[in-house]
């Protein structure tokens, strides 16, 4: 590829030379430090000014949906332009580090759309919290909750526009308070994040056994991640169980003898050394979070659609009420029960699938499901990312 398709542009021509031979980047090795730098100015110059015309275009988008009444955030375009860039990119950066530089700009368009405010399992830098500016970016509002209930509470009641809660663990399964919510809540599910969970010891000893650790700090879901390696490396050290694995971090930084498992955000949050890493016994550990919103988006291109009903308390009921997913080819990635607490031995079934409950065959699914089930709620259809 020439250097002018690279997006070098006008200003760095003159240090074209077809006489030179190339560096591993395919540009000039004989470049000076200078002549880079003065490419680089250009380019920036270019960058800067594309990014606030890409902007107004987005401030007028903006402008068009508010009349319509349409959400600002919209999951499913998100999705489409983050895989364009990513098939547009040929290099050196990685795809990786595209979405990331993308996530911000679009971060940044939509603070000046709409003034958003983002609620999340808190507080500060727990991995909620990094699930939720991995999704949004750094550029909105946030709004640490106590709580998972607080979390929808906000959402509901308009003092935040999204909200993010964890919903499964790969490892320690599903997060039972978050389904038991959406029982009565009428909130949708419009985006889904998935984060790598790495656990590290953070601590100001010198050492990481339990002579020196004499207290180690951990959040219930961290320890049943870490137990193992907990037996192996602290067997002597107290275990108090905390709110967070921020609280944790918080904690362990008040005391030289005393260490947390936490994130390696909240380590870094409250000034803690970090003593080891990737201490979860399962290298592959990661957790889902569901992003909450009050309108459900559109059909897609690629969607999963999360439900939940209750059958009849008869012979068959369950093998009656499934056989619509069997019939219409439906994949169920996922089915949960839980009960109902309305009364005794009456249980709600969560089901996660592919598709989108309003179009295709898995809303002829959804209407036959009906007519074998006692209740049926959408929770929500959002793109299958991550």
């Amino acid at each position: 590829m020439r250097r002018s398709e690279r997006g070098a542009g006008p200003q760095s021509s003159q240090f074209r030379d077809s006489t030179r031979e190339p560096d591993v980047l395919g540009w000039p090795g004989t470049m000076s430090l200078t002549e880079h730098r003065q490419a680089i100015d250009g380019i920036d110059a270019q960058i800067v000014a594309l990014l606030n015309e890409r902007t107004r275009h987005v401030l007028e988008i903006g402008a068009i949906k508010h009349k319509q009444g349409q959400e600002i955030y919209a999951p499913h375009r998100e999705r489409a332009v983050l895989d364009k860039v990513c098939r547009l990119n040929q290099g050196p950066i990685t795809n990786e580090g595209l979405r990331a530089i993308y996530r911000e700009v679009m971060s940044s368009a939509m603070s000046l759309e709409k003034s958003l405010t983002i609620a999340y399992l808190g507080p500060e830098a727990t991995f909620t919290h990094q699930a939720a500016v991995k999704r949004f970016g750094a550029s909105l509002a946030y709004s640490p909750q106590r709580t998972i209930a607080d979390v929808f509470n906000e959402v509901s009641k308009h003092r935040a526009d999204y909200g993010v809660v964890p919903v499964e663990n790969s490892t320690e399964g599903v997060v039972t308070h978050t389904l038991d919510m959406f029982v009565d809540s009428d909130l949708k599910i419009v985006s889904q994040v998935v984060l790598r969970i790495s656990h590290c010891l953070a601590g100001k000893g010198k050492a990481k056994d339990g002579d020196v650790i004499r207290k180690l700090y951990v959040h219930p879901q961290t320890l049943a991640q870490c137990r193992g390696w907990i037996a192996r490396n602290l067997p002597k050290a107290e275990l108090v169980e905390t709110s967070s694995n921020a609280r944790s971090a918080e904690l362990a930084a008040q005391d030289t003898a005393s260490a947390a498992l936490c994130g390696e955000l909240a380590a870094e949050t409250y000034g803690l050394p970090i003593l080891d890493r990737d201490v979860q016994d399962n290298s592959a550990n990661a957790t889902r979070f569901f992003v909450l919103g009050r309108q459900m988006p559109p059909p897609g291109t690629a969607d999963r659609t999360s439900l939940m009903f209750s059958i009849r308390d008869e012979v068959g009921a369950l093998h009656r009420a499934l056989a619509p997913f069997r019939r219409h080819r439906i994949n169920m990635t996922k089915i949960e029960s839980r009960p109902s607490k309305r009364r005794a031995w009456e249980y709600f079934f969560f089901v996660d699938c592919d598709g989108h409950a309003e179009a295709g065959r898995l809303a002829k699914a959804v209407q036959q499901l009906g007519d074998h089930c006692s209740f049926v709620k959408i929770l929500g259809s959002y793109p299958n990312a991550d």
